[in-house]
């Protein structure tokens, strides 16, 4: 079996733990291209077989995320798994509602999406210590249990959009919804946010519902792969787009077709002449979909080989 399947990861499960069991159910090398926290929850691509080749092409997908950010409370993980270090109590409705309004929700939403719309846009955003980020080849949570202060250089990222979905002015909660570059830090954009309100936060709830073009809704539980696997059910099909295809994945790319001759010396590491533009190409023999190519200066060179 070779494609993505889309998992909807659930929460304690690790990456690796999800990874461990597909393999297991499907009997097939099976690899991903990131990883998501054990609390978090979400889309999870994972791929198989010979899709795992294909891994260059998926890991710099943009994200997006809903996150539920607790207001008042600094935690050494920056979620709720995490030691509570510090506490600072805050009032929305205090905060905000300036004026004697009758609808202090809209005014109080109106300025907590003020808020929020101060990170759209390109920044520096320093990763959490509880992260897997490697410094000279040891692991930043490791240094963390060990409580060992390290420096950490700051990262480029970009939110792109953040709405403000709901809030609780009670429990201090802020429900929100946040589209990302790769590498983005959710627990650390809620304290950046909590930073903004004057007070400590910390990320309650994450769920991950999209990665590039790979949709939460598309996406199936652990539960419901095995059920599907005990009914003997076909995967690769227009009713499971839980799964796809390497050549599905591809279809936006343009199509060659080349010949006996040409597929033999393609496998082989020889250029070919080609006359199409500089891109990458869907290679085919006859019906038969070989693999990708890459065109530069009229000559196609071979670049994965399904």
């Amino acid at each position: 079996m070779d494609g993505i399947i889309l998992i909807n990861k659930e929460k304690e499960w690790t990456s690796h733990d999800v990874v461990a069991k597909v393999k297991k159910l499907l009997n097939v090398k099976v690899g991903h291209t990131g990883t998501l926290d054990p609390n978090a929850t979400g889309v999870l691509p994972l791929l198989l077989g010979s899709a795992t080749k294909v891994s260059k092409y998926l890991v710099n997908h943009d994200k997006e995320y809903i996150a539920e950010l607790k207001l008042g409370i600094k935690t050494d993980t920056a979620d709720g798994e995490g030691k509570i270090l510090e506490e600072k109590p805050i009032k929305l409705e205090e905060k905000f509602i300036k004026t004697k309004n009758c609808n202090k929700n809209e005014e109080l939403k109106e300025n907590l999406q003020k808020i929020l719309n101060c990170f759209i846009g390109k920044s520096l955003q320093k990763p959490p210590m509880y992260s897997a980020i490697k410094v000279n080849g040891k692991k930043l949570y490791e240094y963390a249990r060990e409580n060992k202060e390290i420096n950490i250089e700051p990262r480029k990222i970009e939110i792109y959009d953040i709405k403000l979905l709901n809030f609780d002015a009670i429990e201090n909660i802020i429900i929100f919804k946040v589209s990302c570059s790769k590498g983005t830090y959710i627990r650390t954009l809620c304290e950046n946010i909590a930073e903004k309100l004057d007070t400590y936060g910390y990320m309650k709830e994450l769920q991950r519902i999209q990665v590039g073009e790979f949709k939460i809704e598309d996406s199936i539980t652990i539960s419901k792969l095995e059920e599907k696997i005990r009914n003997k059910e076909i995967f690769d099909g227009p009713k499971n787009k839980f799964f796809i295809t390497i050549e599905q994945l591809f279809s936006n790319y343009d199509r060659i077709t080349l010949n006996t001759e040409q597929i033999n010396k393609f496998l082989n590491g020889v250029m070919i002449n080609n006359n199409n533009i500089d891109g990458i190409y869907r290679i085919y023999n006859e019906s038969n979909f070989i693999g990708l190519g890459i065109n530069r200066d009229k000559k196609l060179k071979r670049d994965i080989v399904i």
